[in-house]
């Protein structure tokens, strides 16, 4: 139950198309909060979203994933720095709370 121990006041971090290991927060640390990632899907075939903590990659979502807005709780906090790829056809908003 992460609002009871996390109020929920957290910030938002945009990344846009076509990024490559966009690091969450101004530096990105050990012990980041991502909270939710919301993914905008614009063109299915390209549509692939990786979520790095430090050297581990999570693939979030598949190319060929149908067009639309997916909201995807992942509460979890980092061991390395949190960064995201996406592919030409997604767009993420990542909410949480990330290093300055």
């Amino acid at each position: 139950m992460s609002g009871v121990n996390q109020p929920y006041d957290y910030p938002y971090e945009t990344v846009a198309v076509s990024q490559t290991g966009q690091v969450l927060g101004g530096v990105g640390a050990a012990g980041d909060y991502l909270h939710r990632l919301i993914i905008s899907v614009a063109t299915a075939v390209t549509s692939t979203v990786t979520l790095l903590d430090g050297a581990t990659s999570i693939v979030i979502m598949a190319a060929n994933t149908a067009i639309g807005t997916y909201s995807v709780e992942m509460n979890l906090r980092s061991t390395g720095a949190w960064s995201v790829t996406t592919g030409a056809g997604a767009s993420v908003i990542a909410v949480g709370k990330f290093s300055a």
